[in-house]
């Protein structure tokens, strides 16, 4: 018996751009277009007609935008949903709004008449329904209010023979699909003396800025979009910026980072290979590896070589998991300390870290 196939409903007030989703996602065989829609008022009807398993949908719409829609959606009907936005800012800063509300992964808006962006997304974009397809729709949680924070120079340890000699703890995490909320929850409790984090998490291009700033305003610790050559210090996480690679670096007893090109690493850049693969070569004993959840197994050699190298390692459960796929495949692998929940995380982190 064949297995039944991803029905998805896409909804974007763009004839071209249905047709050209339509036509990406129905190259995959376990992908099948159910309807489309111009606006969410003729997707509403849609779905009183039949579920899809997934929608994809734009922010900027006539009649409704696609923030109200999606409220609406999770409230009333909650399905999983993927975000298509254009990589503007000002789509970036609706697209990260809309994962707080529920919405399970995002998407790059095809560039029209560009063929070789769709080639290189078609793998993207597939990916991205099949994980949303498969993804666990978790209750929200409120942000919380934090006071102004401090500078990063101002929480610095001073420097001593210890540091000189390298303990300095490093943070390494690393997530995918329904990662933005976990780790929000992760680093919303951190104090703001906590050691240097480094954090990839698969997004697209300008998005990790808006997701970085969003962070950082809930956060007591500094949340940055990361640059080459920025340090990791106390008090502060990096994340890669979508489209690069992210590794970690140490000139003496200084950690830093570097941003680079290169090719799909487990058909992702940025990549949480690489980062783990830098954080085992120039940290070893002194990081704390975490893998959250995400769909795949990006990560997980990564993750065991970080074990072998002395790092203390840790994986989201599968209960408080969106999609149980990057720490499922760590934990086969023989790559995880410890496998907690999502609550229990950052209090491991800081354990470790001390």
């Amino acid at each position: 018996m064949s297995k039944q196939k991803i029905r998805v409903l896409i909804v974007d007030d763009s004839a071209v751009v249905r047709q050209t989703l339509s036509e990406v996602l129905s190259s995959d065989p376990e992908i099948e277009i159910m309807a489309t829609a111009g606006d969410p008022f003729v997707a509403a009807d849609r779905i009183a007609d039949q579920v899809p398993d997934v929608i994809t949908l734009d922010i900027e719409m006539p009649r409704m935008d696609g923030l109200t829609f999606l409220k609406k959606l999770m409230i009333q009907h909650p399905i999983p949903v993927v975000i298509c936005s254009s990589l503007a800012d000002e789509g970036a800063q609706s697209t990260i709004r809309a994962l707080e509300y529920g919405a399970v992964e995002i998407i790059a808006k095809p560039r029209l008449g560009a063929k070789q962006f769709l080639e290189d997304s078609r793998s993207v974009i597939c990916d991205a329904v099949k994980a949303a397809a498969g993804a666990r729709l978790l209750p929200l949680t409120p942000s919380r209010t934090v006071e102004p924070k401090l500078t990063a120079d101002a929480i610095l340890s001073p420097a001593t023979h210890a540091m000189a000699e390298t303990t300095e703890k490093v943070v390494v995490i690393g997530a995918s699909t329904g990662g933005t909320e976990a780790l929000k929850s992760v680093l919303e409790a951190f104090p703001a003396d906590t050691p240097g984090i480094v954090i990839v998490q698969h997004m697209p291009e300008l998005f990790t800025r808006a997701f970085a700033n969003r962070l950082d305003s809930l956060c007591a610790i500094t949340v940055k979009e990361a640059e080459t050559d920025d340090t990791v210090i106390r008090g502060r996480a990096l994340i890669a910026p979508g489209n690069h690679h992210l590794l970690l670096k140490r000139s003496g007893a200084r950690y830093f980072v570097e941003i680079k090109d290169g090719p799909l690493v487990c058909r992702h850049r940025p990549s949480v290979d690489v980062l783990f693969r830098s954080a085992a070569r120039y940290a070893g004993q002194n990081a704390v590896g975490v893998i959250l959840t995400g769909m795949g197994d990006d990560g997980a050699r990564g993750m065991l070589e970080m074990k072998h190298a002395g790092a203390t390692t840790i994986a989201q459960d599968e209960a408080t998991c969106v999609v149980f796929g990057m720490p499922k495949e760590a934990i086969k692998l023989g790559g995880v300390d410890k496998v907690l929940p999502l609550r229990s995380i950052t209090n491991a982190i800081l354990t470790y870290a001390r």
